[in-house]
């Protein structure tokens, strides 16, 4: 389940107060446990998936959430899956570590693994979401934020998409003033 650490020091599990921090910046966070896990649990403890298997993962997937997709218009997704040996994982973490924007909305799925969301809030206070394994997450177009993976280097999630470019980055050049606290 997600955690909010605040720029004072305070970490916040309850999911009602993390929401109370992140919903004035639009950011959706939802958790959901209805058990697709068990549908594929060999496959969510692969680094390696075959391109049958990562169809696999979110047809299963999508036969549960199909309400996601039609309650948002997303057009299509598909599964993001890195680990330790993932080609260009080093480019991958430069890329998204520095804060940005996009201009279509970044929603994800997590079914395995977890990853470190930075936020800057309207005040310019700064914000940091840990998201887990069974967390949706939806940050809306324009949301300055950046991404990282923590230290197991795994994470699985499906991506949705409403548009060609929407995940692509737009620099922001905002420093991070928070060190990980996760």
């Amino acid at each position: 389940m997600a955690t909010l650490l605040l720029d004072d020091g305070t970490i916040e599990s309850n999911l009602d107060e993390i929401a109370r921090e992140i919903t004035p910046l639009g950011i959706y966070l939802k958790h959901y446990d209805p058990g697709t896990s068990l549908l594929f649990p060999h496959l969510l403890g692969q680094d390696v998936l075959t391109d049958s298997e990562k169809r696999h993962v979110v047809d299963l997937h999508n036969s549960v959430f199909e309400f996601i997709q039609q309650e948002n218009g997303y057009l299509w997704c598909d599964l993001l899956n890195v680990h330790p040996g993932s080609p260009n994982i080093q480019t991958l973490i430069a890329t998204y570590s520095q804060y940005h924007t996009h201009n279509a909305p970044e929603p994800l799925y997590v079914l395995a693994g977890e990853m470190i969301f930075g936020f800057v809030k309207p005040d310019g206070s700064q914000v940091q979401l840990l998201v887990q394994s069974q967390d949706y997450l939806h940050i809306p177009a324009g949301v300055e934020h950046w991404c990282s993976l923590t230290a197991s280097l795994n994470f699985k999630a499906v991506r949705y998409f409403t548009a060609a470019d929407g995940w692509v980055p737009n620099y922001t050049g905002t420093r991070n003033i928070l060190d990980f606290g996760f």
